[in-house]
């Protein structure tokens, strides 16, 4: 398994208070994983998301993460844990890790978006310098949904920057959220090679989203 790559100076790098109020757009998409990874990364159903902060949040930045949902205390409400993730943002980086508990390390991103009608396609990438991860393509019409809140939270084992205390955070929210046709691939020698042989289950969209996380 190799390592998100991780900025060494998060400690003085400065960041946002919590809550972080963010905007912007998401694309993701289920998977079925047959086979346990490690602790961490056991069999079960995945979701693989790109994302995009934009202007109108605390911070600006790209996004890849892989979650899975775990239980949560008493069986009340939904919660994921994060496995993989990687931003473009020190910031992010260094806020992620030390609030939350959140493995965040730093890569490339590139994005590109086209509509033709009520139809947006959109490539995402995301490597280190030129070593791939994990690229993507998405087709939706999300932009023509009405606006439906969600809520949910998420819970992190201990990392180095939390002394190996877990952290919790609620995020709360709403978003244009529709069903759309994406399509991955993952490096097979990248970090998120793991997930080449999951089955892909469904995909969403959540166009324009609102979200307090924190």
């Amino acid at each position: 398994m190799t390592e998100p790559t991780t900025d060494p100076q998060t400690s003085a790098t400065a960041y946002p208070p919590a809550p972080w109020h963010m905007v912007g757009q998401l694309w993701l998409t289920l998977f079925k994983l047959a086979e346990p990874v490690d602790d961490l990364r056991p069999a079960g159903v995945y979701g693989a998301a790109f994302v995009s902060y934009e202007p109108g949040s605390p911070l600006t930045y790209s996004e890849l993460l892989v979650a899975r949902p775990v239980p949560v205390p008493h069986g009340r409400g939904r919660r994921v844990s994060i496995t993989d993730i990687w931003v473009d943002s020190p910031a992010s980086v260094a806020g992620g890790r030390e609030l939350w508990a959140i493995p965040k390390g730093l890569c490339d991103f590139e994005l590109d978006s086209v509509r033709r009608g009520p139809l947006s396609t959109t490539d995402w990438a995301a490597s280190f310098g030129r070593r791939p991860i994990a690229s993507a393509t998405f087709t939706d019409v999300s932009k023509a949904m009405l606006r439906v809140p969600f809520k949910g939270s998420t819970w992190q084992p201990g990392i180095d920057d939390t002394d190996g205390e877990e952290r919790t955070a609620v995020l709360r929210g709403s978003s244009k959220a529709l069903p759309c046709r994406g399509r991955w691939d993952f490096a097979a020698d990248g970090p998120l090679g793991w997930l080449r042989g999951a089955r892909q289950l469904a995909s969403f969209r959540q166009a324009d989203f609102r979200m307090s996380f924190g």
